[in-house]
């Protein structure tokens, strides 16, 4: 990786830090948590909506976006500054097609990772993901909710959080910290289970490419590409996940 950064996020004014700092991340994540919190009460222990699996699935889609959102709220409101800071700037498209190529090679990688991990642990016995196949599954509207929760909102909401702050702020510190390490970050949010090595690699795609192109866009690309795959298969060959 190149030390140079060819976009850097332009200063607000006097004393205005160019990039989000330790206490934007430590807020995002913070209120990031407290809205993930929320989730099992509107589920097993508050209003049943666990009871139908297609409305669960649909709410917990959408809710990880909306988590996302509510993490980098909390870390961009602290202090005053661009939304340059955040490398939420324009794109050309070139790096928008940069940014499906890389989703593409993560899907690859993809299916080799999983296999490989199903294979030597136990991780494959348990799908984190079973929620978004039954969301996916339950008919035409549902099945476009999920893509529109998975490959829109969430891919906004998890890469202007992860990518646009966290990241952002661990850039101070050199490329290899701030895109592994806020790689890192993003995919133990996701949990330890046969997502996270998944999640490294997506994250780290995501961040290269935002850390080149000056923008948060290509780094959505990615991971809308990534996330696009479940749902769409679902909806096409109504496969209900791995068995």
């Amino acid at each position: 990786m190149s030390t140079a950064h060819p976009h850097p996020p332009a200063p607000t004014g006097t004393g205005s830090p160019a990039r989000p700092g330790f206490i934007e991340c430590l807020l995002g994540l913070i209120a990031m948590v407290a809205a993930t919190a929320v989730l099992p009460f509107l589920g097993p222990f508050g209003l049943g909506l666990d009871e139908d699996p297609v409305v669960y699935g649909l709410l917990v889609a959408a809710w990880s976006g909306v988590v996302g959102l509510i993490g980098f709220a909390a870390a961009a409101l602290i202090r005053i500054r661009s939304w340059g800071a955040f490398s939420v700037r324009r794109t050309t498209w070139r790096w928008m097609a940069l940014g499906v190529l890389g989703g593409l090679v993560a899907l690859v990688a993809k299916y080799v990772l999983v296999s490989a991990v199903t294979m030597f642990t136990d991780f494959g016995d348990t799908d984190p993901q079973g929620m978004y196949y039954d969301a996916a599954g339950g008919g035409a509207l549902a099945g476009v909710l999920t893509l529109l929760f998975l490959a829109v909102l969430t891919p906004i909401g998890e890469e202007f959080l992860f990518r646009g702050v966290i990241t952002n702020a661990l850039l101070r510190h050199g490329p290899l910290i701030g895109v592994l390490g806020g790689s890192v970050i993003f995919a133990l949010a996701h949990g330890i289970n046969i997502i996270l090595p998944v999640a490294i690699l997506v994250g780290i795609i995501a961040a290269e490419l935002m850390r080149r192109s000056g923008s948060i866009w290509p780094a959505v690309a990615v991971h809308a590409v990534n996330n696009a795959v479940l749902p769409l298969l679902v909806m096409v060959t109504g496969y209900s996940g791995p068995s």
